[in-house]
């Protein structure tokens, strides 16, 4: 019989209700640093994960969620700023000819160098805990390039630009993906949160193949795929597992306890507390409460994983990160 893979079989026979919080913005005040500095130097983002694993224990060491790197390489215009999460100016592409003119960008290009650093320092400095690199999924980073409205329109005027866009997108990600592994990443999360937007039947046509296509390539016994999805309702779900990923981490607009009897145990769903209005806005003590709440309503199954259902915003307390952790690790799961 063939071994699940590793990062399988580490959520499921955890001895404790694993946790995964996309939340490296939240470990800035330990160290001092800015959102700049943690998205464009490696040494500093890879300080502010190990100061919040320190404070916290973390189950898996993530780099930092930063949508705009990958288009960068593709020549977008960012916006970058001491507080806030870098963000896309503007449009790169609006026709077929801007599409096949895009560069063909390499893993390494640009700041996603400093991702890839990161995985690099942690693999040589955090023992076994499973390290996983944070990458854009394809129609997300299509909707980047295109414009994320203008995107949603084309999918319903003009299908076959949108593929051709997509077609051009994917051979870097499946590049990207493989440099994680190569730099000693156990996986990726891989963020599709633009898919959420479109109907369930546009998701099966315009994410779902490209994502499987990046699964297909680089998932095996030792590199896994975490599909994170933010906006996903449950009408999603059958259209993204097709996908094919061995997390699928979803956000506060997915019913997980449903979501989860219509899995059974054949997946595993990661979420979805409120980046917001839990993290950013609570307390320590509603943090404990609303995760408290969301473990009653998906019992003691071992495919599920506690997580924030997006990346903590810069300035969520640390306090409120401890929270989430002390509250998972009163429950043990199976």
């Amino acid at each position: 019989m063939t071994a699940s893979p590793r990062l399988t079989r580490y959520i499921l026979h955890a001895s404790h209700r694993l946790t995964m919080p996309i939340g490296v913005y939240a470990g800035l005040p330990l160290t001092g640093a800015t959102v700049r500095q943690v998205v464009s130097d490696a040494r500093a983002q890879t300080e502010a994960v190990l100061a919040l694993h320190e404070h916290c224990r973390l189950d898996f060491l993530l780099t930092a969620m930063d949508l705009s790197a990958e288009a960068e390489t593709f020549g977008g215009t960012i916006r970058m700023d001491d507080a806030e999460i870098p963000t896309v100016l503007g449009r790169l592409v609006t026709d077929a000819a801007g599409i096949d003119a895009l560069p063909a960008p390499q893993p390494g290009d640009g700041r996603t160098a400093v991702h890839l650093a990161t995985v690099g320092n942690l693999t040589r400095t955090a023992g076994g805990t499973p390290i996983l690199g944070g990458m854009i999924g394809p129609f997300t980073l299509a909707g980047r390039l295109f414009g994320v409205s203008e995107l949603l329109e084309a999918v319903a005027l003009e299908p076959e630009l949108v593929e051709r866009l997509l077609d051009r997108v994917t051979p870097f990600l499946i590049a990207y993906a493989q440099a994680f592994r190569a730099a000693g990443a156990w996986g990726v999360v891989m963020a599709e949160p633009a898919a959420g937007l479109l109907s369930p039947r546009a998701l099966a046509r315009f994410s779902t193949p490209y994502v499987r296509a990046v699964v297909e390539t680089v998932q095996d016994a030792e590199f896994g795929v975490v599909l994170h999805n933010c906006g996903a309702r449950l009408a999603h779900l059958p259209h993204i597992l097709p996908a094919g990923a061995q997390v699928f981490h979803f956000g506060a607009p997915m019913d997980l306890p449903a979501a989860l009897d219509q899995v059974g145990a054949t997946a595993i769903l990661a979420g979805n507390l409120d980046p917001t209005a839990v993290f950013y806005q609570g307390t320590p003590q509603t943090v404990q409460e609303q995760a408290a709440c969301l473990l009653d309503a998906v019992g003691a199954r071992p495919n599920f994983v506690l997580s924030s259902g997006c990346d903590l915003p810069p300035g969520t307390p640390v306090a409120n990160v401890e929270a989430l952790f002390a509250a998972a690790r009163a429950r043990q799961p199976g």
